[in-house]
């Protein structure tokens, strides 16, 4: 994968991990997972709150809607923006110095992060019955479970290439 694919690289051409970006060095992969990952979440839990509200909002009477699931995702949006932080600021930097300085405490702390991740999105399907649609979803509904879909695969992939990808190259 060259420069100018890893920059075209965004949630609507691919959720998955591309098995090349596997092969670039730590530099690179982490710049990646800045730009496809970090980047691209801020911005999703940005449109999935707004839809959330108007959601919970229009169909406060409707059984099937997913009340709390705003919460949920302002939560969620709060934990990973701490987690990214972490990230930017400490591991990352880290890595890319190869310092001397053992990375093996933060990624200990990502990697425990990535197991509560991995709960808040259990809860996030709970709130939404897995994202199953009721027959008569309106269009707002619609777009929240489809990009709460995008969402989800997208933590899946970014959590999978962190652990078993990029720690890995640390040691750990």
């Amino acid at each position: 994968m060259n420069q100018s694919e890893l920059t075209q690289t965004s949630p609507s051409t691919t959720h998955t991990t591309p098995a090349d970006v596997t092969q670039l060095d730590t530099s690179a992969l982490i710049d990646y997972i800045l730009r496809r990952y970090h980047q691209v979440h801020r911005e999703q839990f940005v449109e999935l709150i707004e839809l959330a509200t108007r959601v919970e909002v229009v169909h406060v009477e409707d059984p099937q809607a997913p009340v709390g699931l705003a919460r949920q995702l302002h939560l969620m949006q709060s934990e990973l923006e701490d987690h990214m932080q972490k990230e930017e600021q400490i591991l990352f930097p880290m890595l890319m110095r190869q310092s001397g300085f053992s990375p093996a405490g933060p990624i200990h702390v990502m990697r425990e992060d990535h197991k509560a991740h991995e709960q808040e999105i259990d809860k996030l399907l709970l709130l939404t019955d897995n994202l199953k649609l009721p027959n008569d979803a309106c269009g707002s509904w619609r777009s929240l479970y489809s990009g709460l879909r995008i969402l989800i695969d997208d933590l899946h992939a970014h959590i999978e290439l962190e652990n078993e990808v990029l720690f890995p190259r640390a040691g750990y």
